[in-house]
């Protein structure tokens, strides 16, 4: 197949999963072309059938703000009849679904499909706003076919936008052959003293994140255990997090990293895992923790409780409950066998979304929406 795939190229979770299914893809043999303003994230290294296609946007007095939905639209219109594309996927519904609906009516007589994944805020936050409600809808709707990443994540597209259209749940994924343990002493070296244990988070530190829950998760943890926090990442709150941990005087104890492209030996490296997220559809970052054999504290929101086993692969606590996640936290690093029964629980749970397996769901996806071939119903 020919395929066309439309994300966002910055630090998160919907570029990350579109930049890795691309490259699955291509080592399947099909045809990828990456359609964004820039290039993807971890769009690293050269493959014959991987192309990047760039989005420019003009700068013209009469308009304000740049048009990107339409310079989108355009560039897939080019992209679609130069590569004769089989169909457009499109990560993150806005403004995706919505230039790809564009560029189909553009394209017509030609019958490529339009298929969309939904991620997330995509529709839990920036969707419900009043000025995106209707062609958020709209561009569902129009789509050829429709996927969402839990089954949290479906039903809250169906209830908060009255949509009737079947949605395939299609899990994020992890490769876990590159996603394990491994030898990460010289790693531990670098950040801990003997003895200390590393916990890790990784965001993009919007405020949906709650990276200063993390900290002061962090805070109690270390009164009782000798410890670390690596925080991975970059956006909006990080200064008041560095604030926050100069307040708390833990400013020795926490190194901030960050973006990072790579993370396994970080995430090699790490005893614990936190997330402590107001809102996530799926919860990927924690996935690729598990496949390293970390076991993850988390809150109790979105698709997190479908991801990982409270009580075996970590712990799952309310929204803003530092107290509480901060005893699960000191249990587990306090209890070693404990910890390994969840390490090791955690690297099976991750072992079921393997990306072998969710690729060749995505493959299959494909081919039943090029064949014409209607959702079952659920």
């Amino acid at each position: 197949m020919n395929i066309g795939i439309t994300c966002y190229p910055t630090y998160g979770g919907s570029g990350v999963v579109a930049t890795e299914l691309g490259k699955a893809l291509a080592e399947r043999g099909h045809n990828i072309h990456f359609i964004s303003y820039a290039l993807p994230m971890r769009l690293t290294g050269f493959t014959d059938n991987v192309v990047f296609h760039e989005v420019e946007t003009s700068s013209y007095p009469l308009f304000d703000f740049p048009l990107y939905t339409l310079a989108l639209a355009s560039k897939m219109v080019e992209v679609a009849r130069f590569e004769k594309l089989d169909l457009f996927h499109c990560h993150y519904a806005i403004p995706h679904a919505t230039s790809a609906f564009l560029a189909k009516e553009m394209l017509a007589p030609t019958n490529i499909k339009v298929i969309t994944t939904l991620h997330g805020t995509d529709i839990t936050l920036v969707g419900l706003e009043p000025s995106f409600l209707s062609v958020m809808k709209f561009s569902i709707e129009r789509s050829d076919g429709v996927t969402a990443v839990s089954r949290f994540l479906r039903e809250k597209t169906l209830t908060n936008y009255g949509i009737e259209k079947e949605i395939e749940v299609i899990p994020n994924f992890v490769d876990t052959k590159k996603y394990h343990r491994g030898n990460a002493e010289e790693v531990r070296k670098h950040f801990a003293a003997p003895g200390e244990r590393i916990l890790v988070h990784t965001s993009n530190f919007r405020p949906v994140k709650r990276v200063a829950d993390a900290i002061r998760v962090f805070n109690e943890v270390l009164k009782k255990v000798p410890s670390k926090l690596i925080l991975v990442g970059d956006g909006p709150d990080r200064s008041q997090c560095e604030i926050l941990c100069r307040e708390l005087g833990i400013q020795e104890h926490v190194k901030f990293l960050g973006k990072q492209i790579d993370i396994v030996h970080i995430l090699a490296a790490a005893d614990l895992f936190l997330m402590p997220s107001q809102s996530e559809s799926f919860g990927l970052s924690a996935l690729e923790a598990m496949a390293c054999s970390v076991p993850v504290i988390s809150s109790s929101v979105g698709g997190l409780p479908e991801l990982q086993i409270h009580g075996q692969t970590g712990f799952i606590a309310e929204i803003g409950d530092i107290d509480r996640m901060a005893k699960y936290a000191i249990d587990l690093l306090t209890n070693p066998t404990k910890h390994q029964l969840f390490a090791d629980a955690a690297r099976r749970r991750a072992l079921e979304f393997e990306a072998d397996k969710i690729v060749g769901h995505y493959e299959r996806y494909y081919e039943r929406v090029l064949e014409g071939i209607e959702t079952p119903a659920k």
